[in-house]
Formats: C-alpha cells, sequence, structure tokens
C-alpha cells in the first residue's frame, strides 16, 4: 500500500450511465448493481480520465492509501479488450506524460509478440486520445499573425489578495457585498482579455479541481464563501478540457450545501482562447 492519487466514486450522485467506462481504458470502472464502482485499486491510474465524462459530478480524485498502480497487470486487461483499447491506453499514457508507464506497456507488448499497427504509431505521434487536458496544441503560428508586435500597456483588475481558494479567508471583508469569479487556474493564461472581460469588478477565486490536493477543504471553504457573505453575483470560468469541468461542479454543490440560491453566469474557454 502507498499513498497515492486515485478516483473517489461518490455512489449517490452516480446513476449508472456509464459514460465513465469507455474513458477508463485500463478498467479500473465496472458498473455493478446500476452503479459506477472502483473494482481495482491497481487498475487506476489516478490521472482522471473519466472525470469530465460524469454528467453527475459524482467522480473526483482523492489521496489516499491504494494498492500501487501495476502498469503490466493493466495491460493483460487491456490486451484482452483489443487493439482498439490498446490504442487509447498507450495514448492515455503519452497525453499525461507517463514515460515510465507507457515503456513498460511497450515492454509488454513487445514481450506478447503484440505488433502495434500503424494507425497506433501515428496515433502516439500525434498525441490522439487521452486526456484532452494534456494534449499538445501549438498555435503559434496562427497567433503570430495576430500580434503587432507593438507593446500596449494594460493596467489589472485585480482588487484583492490572495486569489488560490486554498490560502483564502472565506471570512475575508472582500467577500462581503461581492460580486465573484471563480476560475481555473489556466484560464487567466489561456483568455488574452481575462481582465477585462471576466475580472474586472470582481473578487477573484482561482483553483485547479485536477491537480489541486484537498478537494474536501475546497467545497468546505467554497460552502463558507456563500453562506458566511453577501454574494451579489457568481461567474465561473472554466477550460472546455473536460478534468476542468469539475470547477462548475464543485461551485454548484457548494452552492446547494450553503443553502444559498445564486444564479452562475458560466463561461467556457476553447484551446485557442475563445469563449465558447
Amino acid at each position: 500500500m502507498a499513498k497515492r492519487k486515485i478516483i473517489n466514486i461518490d455512489e449517490k450522485k452516480c446513476n449508472g450511465c456509464g459514460l465513465c467506462i469507455p474513458n477508463c481504458p485500463e478498467g479500473a470502472i465496472q458498473i455493478i448493481d446500476g452503479k459506477a464502482r472502483l473494482v481495482s485499486d491497481l487498475f487506476c491510474d489516478g490521472l482522471g480520465a473519466c472525470l469530465g465524462h460524469c454528467p453527475e459530478g459524482a467522480i473526483a480524485i482523492e489521496e489516499r492509501e491504494a494498492q500501487v498502480y501495476d502498469e503490466r497487470r493493466v495491460m493483460e486487461n487491456i490486451v484482452k479488450a483489443g487493439p482498439n483499447t490498446i490504442k487509447a491506453h498507450l495514448g492515455h499514457l503519452r497525453d499525461h506524460n507517463e514515460q515510465t508507464y507507457l515503456e513498460e506497456a511497450l515492454d509488454y507488448l513487445k514481450e506478447k509478440n503484440i505488433t502495434i499497427k500503424e494507425e497506433m504509431e501515428d496515433h502516439m505521434a500525434h498525441h490522439g486520445g487521452g486526456c484532452p487536458g494534456t494534449q499538445m496544441v501549438d498555435n503559434r503560428n496562427e497567433q503570430s499573425a495576430a500580434g503587432s508586435g507593438r507593446q500596449v500597456s494594460v493596467g489589472s483588475e485585480l482588487r484583492q489578495w490572495p486569489i488560490q481558494l486554498h490560502l483564502l479567508n472565506p471570512h475575508a471583508t472582500y467577500f462581503q457585498n461581492a460580486d465573484l469569479l471563480i476560475a481555473a487556474d489556466c484560464v487567466a493564461f489561456s483568455f488574452g482579455n481575462f481582465h477585462q472581460r471576466f475580472l474586472k469588478g470582481k473578487t477573484l477565486v482561482i483553483l485547479c479541481p485536477k491537480l489541486d490536493d484537498g478537494l474536501d477543504s475546497y467545497m468546505e471553504k467554497m460552502t463558507s464563501i456563500f453562506k458566511d457573505n453577501n454574494i451579489k453575483s457568481v461567474t465561473v470560468a472554466h477550460m472546455e478540457v473536460p478534468c476542468c469541468s469539475g470547477t462548475l461542479q464543485l461551485v454548484e454543490d457548494a452552492l446547494k450545501k450553503s443553502g444559498k440560491n445564486i444564479v452562475i453566469k458560466e463561461y467556457t474557454v476553447s484551446l485557442e482562447g475563445e469563449i465558447i
């Protein structure tokens, strides 16, 4: 046993739709008795490819004592499932930069004399499939034409500090009568007009639902912000990648837990930096 990141499925929220199953090529999730279940710690890599595919927000990443992930055991299941599952799994590892696991998987295939077909090699080279949140996108050529080379000084609209949810005090004075902006970490770097379009006149909270530890404490803190302050409005901004949808889910759950009824304005930003 070792302490590591692994998925947690909220049985009360899960409706058994099974949308998470195809996005877990490792075979760690199965539908049993009408609910999605984590059938083996050994098979869950904790990378969260299933996160953004749960419409009920029933799947989250937690850190706990669990059996150490075993790539060779996973590959035994993967191979039985056929070429498409092998392809999805290899792409999943490559997209998450899990080079050690990837090498173990490829070594296993070689040992079993399983040939990686041409379309799989092409898939690996172009980082297709797997988790879109870590898929490589290079837009430099397209975006360079938009820049004139002229430097323009733009004032910051940030009105408080700190801004990271781990560091925020729910009872800070800047939450009283606030218009609240809750943004996933990557949004400000991806959307060029972040300060003017989203941040102006608002109190800012940033977080990453995939990589940050302590999501339970996030829930408690966010609930307290809503419950103990007069929040006038709530805006949520997140990226289009599936793992980022947890930002909205966290806010919705915290609002419900707080007993407050506030309409959420949601914005999704594409990997090209546009509002979808």
